[in-house]
């Protein structure tokens, strides 16, 4: 997730927003699977990034570009959201990215059912389920697939809690997308072999639900016991991802000191002083008499105003 302003009436619209991140991802595996020389696993990592790209241009100033039900769920948990906008989110998220899944299978039926000989299979060569949601390989078991997605989901949270801190070192004004989909595709073409890199529930888990109801049947949720894996290790990874960021990084971050402009302060003890228009009273008793003539008026020595800003720190 990305923190930008955004209107107050955010959620109704999330729904017609959250397609364009699945539509361009799913349809670059699409093309990987059913596409030969039309398609390749870079393309898959491009597709995905930068449909992260657009997907924060166009629902940044109006959810924060909520796109991923773990970097949600993860701002919720550490107060930088409140929950009562979490269920709103994540429905917003899996109607966007079921519909997502209907349209891929709309435009790339016929090419599935002549990849397939109309037989639509999650398992084997012909497998076609895997353009719809991730599958665990061969050659990785159920618990290192586990890890990996943890770790991938981590790295993810993490990277962005820097891109977008503005204490640290972030992203330049108007850059946020475009970096964000860079960071997508750097961690598809550097980790992502081992399980497909989900790191989204909501990326997941609809485009499962749909595929189940279109003809590929119930042996996508028991391919391996693998489908409740991208909806849980996610949720982890990006909260473990958050964690490390705010207290091995976010937390050793120094504050930017506040500057204030033709401030009247000592310089060395930053006390404040009386403007010279205001000048001290004598200190007189209550007791003793006072001359209000001008020859006996105290002399007041008046303190020039800095003409350098101050630095104050901000605590």
């Amino acid at each position: 997730m990305v923190s930008f302003q955004h209107r107050t009436s955010e959620e109704p619209t999330d729904a017609f927003e959250k397609p364009g991140l699945p539509v361009f991802g799913l349809g670059s595996v699409a093309h990987m699977v059913l596409g030969g020389k039309f398609g390749s696993f870079l393309g898959v990592n491009l597709g995905f990034g930068f449909g992260v790209t657009m997907g924060v241009h166009m629902a940044g100033n109006i959810s924060g570009a909520h796109m991923n039900a773990a970097l949600t769920f993860t701002n919720c948990a550490l107060g930088r959201m409140s929950w009562k906008k979490f269920p709103v989110y994540i429905l917003g998220q899996f109607l966007g990215s079921f519909l997502a899944a209907a349209t891929i299978y709309c435009l790339f039926y016929s090419a599935i059912i002549e990849f397939s000989g109309g037989r639509l299979t999650v398992t084997g060569p012909i497998a076609t389920a895997s353009i719809f949601a991730t599958y665990l390989p061969d050659h990785s078991t159920l618990w290192r697939g586990f890890l990996d997605e943890v770790l991938v989901t981590g790295m993810l949270q993490l990277c962005l809690f820097a891109i977008t801190d503005k204490e640290n070192n972030p992203a330049l004004q108007g850059t946020q997308a475009l970096v964000i989909g860079i960071l997508v595709v750097v961690i598809g073409v550097s980790l992502g072999m081992n399980t497909g890199y989900a790191m989204n529930p909501s990326r997941d888990l609809p485009p499962r639900f749909f595929t189940y109801i279109a003809g590929w049947g119930i042996q996508v949720f028991r391919a391996r016991d693998w489908w409740w894996v991208p909806v849980v290790a996610p949720l982890l990874g990006a909260y473990l991802g958050g964690i490390i960021y705010l207290v091995f990084i976010g937390s050793t971050i120094a504050r930017r000191p506040q500057i204030l402009e033709d401030s009247m302060v000592y310089e060395d003890r930053r006390i404040p002083v009386l403007p010279k228009t205001m000048p001290n009273p004598p200190m007189t008793s209550p007791l003793t008499p006072v001359s209000v003539s001008p020859i006996n008026r105290p002399s007041v020595r008046t303190v020039p105003p800095l003409s350098d800003p101050i630095h104050l720190e901000h605590f």
